[in-house]
C-alpha cells in the first residue's frame, strides 16, 4: 500500500505527467486507474515495478512497466515514470535497462515498443540509451508520438 500511495504522489505532481494523458486531476478516477492497474493480470512475467533508491531503500523513486500495448496488445511496451527529484540522475536509464534483458533473455518477447510524447525529450534519451530505434512518428488522439521499437535481433546484436 506504502508504493500505492507514493505512485499518486507521484502522479499528482503536474510536471511529472504533463506529457502522460490520464485521471491525474480527479481523485476518484485516478485512484481506480491505479488499483486497476495494480490488480490487472499483464500475462506471465509482465506487469509494474516499484524503483527505490539503494541509499534509502524506502525512497520510492518510480516504476518501470513492461504491458501488453496500450493495454490490450499483442505487442508489449516498456515504459517508466519516476518522481521529480529523480530526474536527471540516471535512475531511468538504470530502472530500465535490465528490462529489456528480462524481455528478451526471460520472457522471450519478440519486440518492445514505446510511444512517447514528441515534447518529452528525457523519455526519448532514455528509450535510446536503452537501446530502442525511433520507428516513426504517431497521434495519440491531438498527441504527437514517437514511436520506438527494438526487437530481440537488434538487442542480440547490439550485446555481443
Amino acid at each position: 500500500m506504502v508504493d500505492f500511495e507514493a505512485c499518486l504522489a507521484m502522479d499528482r505532481d503536474p510536471r511529472v505527467v504533463q506529457y502522460i494523458p490520464g485521471p491525474w486531476d480527479d481523485t476518484e478516477k485516478h485512484e481506480a486507474f491505479l488499483r486497476e492497474r495494480i490488480q490487472t493480470d499483464f500475462g506471465k512475467g509482465l506487469g509494474y515495478w516499484s524503483i527505490f533508491s539503494r541509499d534509502t531503500e524506502s525512497r520510492f523513486l518510480g516504476w518501470v512497466l513492461l504491458i501488453p500495448y496500450d493495454g490490450i496488445g499483442p505487442k508489449v511496451e516498456i515504459g517508466w515514470r519516476l518522481n521529480r527529484s529523480a530526474w536527471g540522475q540516471g535512475y531511468g536509464t538504470e530502472a530500465a535497462r535490465p528490462f529489456v534483458s528480462y524481455a528478451f533473455d526471460q520472457i522471450g518477447l519478440p519486440e518492445i515498443v514505446a510511444d512517447i510524447d514528441t515534447r518529452n525529450v528525457a523519455s526519448h534519451r532514455i528509450a535510446e540509451k536503452i537501446g530502442m530505434q525511433h520507428a516513426g512518428d504517431m497521434m495519440y488522439g491531438a498527441i504527437p508520438m514517437k514511436s520506438y521499437r527494438l526487437t530481440r535481433r537488434n538487442y542480440r546484436s547490439s550485446a555481443l
